[in-house]
């Protein structure tokens, strides 16, 4: 099956207001300890480190990272990617890091790392970049355009559409991973039982995101690291690896899945901090 075939345009939706409510709500409880010195020196605090989760994925792929960042001492925010639409989803994350007082080190998974690249770009409090087994696309690249140019993705035969009525009321399409090759296709060094729960709470994208083109990218001007995961089935590890030479990242290579932040979250834990540690 041709993985392109399986999607569908639609038009990127122009407003959010329930990805306005649910910026509120975290900058009201997640971004609050971050900015709660403001008296103190910025030169002391530790950086904030924000998480972006990815497609057919929720914030709570980051709970392992998270529990060792906060075991560290770092604050943390994990953002919850509406997964609308490329250019939406960025203009929410840049809100996002707007309302947290200090450095960020900034970190993506899978269609995340689009995200990320997009809302960094002019973001002064954005000090480092880390891709998490994600896309770093240069101006105009989708991540559909991405995963297709070298060989390895099986994504396309996992996925299921689901047509959809966006809310300006044109027609759009929400991609899926099938139930029964989720374990598979995106997580196969998970146990089954943690995938299972997975795949019932999978988020889905809209097929417009990951054909979106994407923007001027902030890993241009600001120091990148990126973590390949060598047995990604959704993103060929040669793709990753080319996107990470192109960026001048420090790269390091992990034997796992897709779903890295879940199966290896101490060398996850481990990219991100190097990051940290280069923030003064």
């Amino acid at each position: 099956m041709n993985r392109r075939s399986l999607y569908r345009r639609a038009r990127t939706p122009l407003s959010l207001m329930a990805t306005a409510t649910v910026a509120a709500a975290l900058l009201a409880t997640s971004v609050a300890p971050a900015s709660a010195g403001k008296g103190s020196s910025s030169h002391s605090r530790k950086p904030t480190v924000v998480l972006v989760h990815g497609a057919f994925a929720d914030s709570t792929s980051w709970n392992g990272v998270v529990k060792k960042l906060k075991q560290k001492g770092y604050p943390v925010v994990a953002a919850a990617n509406p997964l609308r639409g490329l250019t939406s989803d960025a203009a929410y994350l840049k809100d996002l890091l707007a309302g947290i007082d200090g450095p960020v080190v900034l970190a993506g998974h899978s269609y995340g790392g689009s995200v990320i690249s997009n809302a960094a770009h002019g973001a002064e409090n954005v000090k480092a970049l880390v891709y998490i087994a994600a896309f770093l696309p240069e101006k105009g690249e989708s991540a559909v355009e991405l995963s297709g140019k070298f060989p390895g993705s099986t994504l396309g035969e996992a996925l299921r559409p689901v047509p959809i009525t966006l809310p300006d009321g044109s027609q759009g399409t929400d991609l899926y991973i099938d139930r029964a090759k989720f374990h598979d296709q995106f997580a196969a060094d998970v146990p089954e039982h943690t995938t299972d729960l997975m795949a019932v709470t999978q988020r889905p994208v809209t097929s417009a995101a990951l054909e979106e083109g994407a923007s001027e990218p902030a890993w241009k001007t600001t120091p990148s690291w990126v973590l390949v995961a060598t047995d990604d089935l959704n993103i060929p590890p040669k793709a990753q690896t080319f996107m990470a030479e192109r960026a001048n990242a420090h790269t390091v290579e992990v034997r796992a899945s897709h779903a890295v932040s879940v199966s290896r979250p101490d060398d996850v834990t481990r990219i991100i901090q190097e990051a940290v540690r280069s923030v003064r």
